[in-house]
């Protein structure tokens, strides 16, 4: 699920970008710098490691903070167990931009919990979007729909899908802009299996379709 998660809401749309290879696993960015000193900068989408786990979690509870001083919803702590196992999974992402770590994200194939009978439809479920608080403003959600596009396709999905609250229109908009489109709201039933954070809450749905 995206909350208001240091996801680039304040981002306007004035990058220039060009994927310059055909694999998503280790996707190659060239963009503009959005500063009064344009540089050329080389971004990498590759799994994160072992060793990127306390990056990880400072990241999440950065996004917590961000989240409890701007609405009443937040993320809970995730347990560092799952965050390894999402690790060994190959599920957890970063966008690399030369030595920093600027972007995580969190990919699924299956999410049955929320999309019920939708997710027997073969989908890329994009969860957890933090963007480094240093590099606000590249519009780093674009970037990853743009690498989803060809992973989808890499792996045989034909959707890529996104959740988030039900009751943030600011957000909705955002992801609306950025492609998705909007499907309905819905209070998941059985969250047993889902992080506490989904208990009792209107989630809004998204997807974009992947061209053959």
């Amino acid at each position: 699920m995206e909350g208001d998660s240091l996801c680039d809401l304040d981002s306007v749309f004035n990058f220039s970008k060009k994927i310059s290879s055909r694999s998503s696993q280790g996707a190659v960015f060239s963009l503009s710098k959005p500063d009064k000193k344009i540089s050329l900068l080389i971004m990498q989408i590759i799994n994160s490691t072992v060793a990127d786990k306390e990056f990880i979690l400072g990241m999440y509870d950065t996004a917590i903070a961000y989240q409890q001083a701007r609405s009443l919803r937040s993320w809970l702590p995730f347990d560092p167990a799952l965050i390894e196992k999402e690790i060994e999974e190959k599920r957890q992402w970063k966008i690399v931009d030369g030595d920093e770590i600027v972007c995580i994200f969190l990919t699924m194939y299956d999410d049955p919990y929320i999309w019920g009978e939708k997710n027997k439809d073969p989908s890329v479920y994009i969860h957890r979007i933090v963007t480094n608080p240093a590099f606000h403003g590249n519009n780093y959600t674009i970037k990853i729909i743009e690498w989803a596009k060809q992973h989808a396709k890499e792996n045989g999905k034909r959707f890529i899908r996104m959740d988030t609250w039900g009751d943030n229109p600011k957000l909705m908009d955002y992801y609306i802009k950025c492609g998705f489109n909007y499907l309905e709201t819905l209070t998941p039933e059985n969250t047993k299996n889902l992080p506490k954070h989904y208990s009792c809450i209107s989630l809004a749905l998204f997807e974009i379709k992947v061209e053959a």
